[in-house]
């Protein structure tokens, strides 16, 4: 634990408070949809989170981001403590494979499938269906099209930005 603080500069929380400002922002501000199905480029914010600060503050992170979003603007339904899990378990893959990795094609891939298909599409639908007592099967047809729609979108939006020259010269400099 003594190292884990250790590691943990000023200069890292602030930028990791940023990161979740940016969450908030990216999730009200750049995101569309109806209440089943939302499209949203938070996925870049949770993919920097876990690439530069790992696993578990990638996670705990996003979980804080769901939950003061979701305290500042409101949400259908109001706060569900389901969709926070979401989030932590979702920055939490993102930071098995990418934090002290280089971001290859292949670890993108996987990370988005894992996501996409078990948290998004499953997951996430298993929430909907507690919160709004719907059925599983209702939701997950439409839900499941959209997530096979995002998964090409992510993987080349990642790839991209994972080897942006400007944004590995700032890796070095955090």
């Amino acid at each position: 634990m003594n190292s884990f603080v250790a590691r943990l500069t000023t200069r890292k929380l602030s930028l990791l408070g940023f990161l979740i400002a940016l969450d908030i922002v990216v999730a009200k501000f750049l995101s569309f949809g109806i209440w089943s199905v939302r499209v949203s480029l938070t996925f870049v914010v949770v993919f920097f989170m876990a690439l530069w600060f790992g696993p578990l503050l990638a996670g705990i992170a996003a979980g804080c981001a769901d939950i003061v979003g979701t305290l500042i603007f409101g949400g259908i339904g109001g706060y569900f403590f389901g969709f926070t899990i979401s989030a932590f378990v979702g920055a939490f893959v993102y930071g098995i494979f990418f934090y002290q990795h280089k971001p290859q094609l292949w670890r993108i891939i996987v990370a988005v499938l894992i996501n996409v298909l078990l948290i998004d599409a499953c997951l996430n639908t298993f929430w909907l269906m507690e919160l709004y007592h719907a059925s599983f099967w209702a939701l997950f047809p439409t839900r499941i099209v959209k997530e096979l729609i995002m998964i090409p979108l992510q993987v080349v939006l990642l790839y991209f930005v994972s080897h942006n020259r400007t944004l590995q010269s700032l890796e070095k400099r955090i």
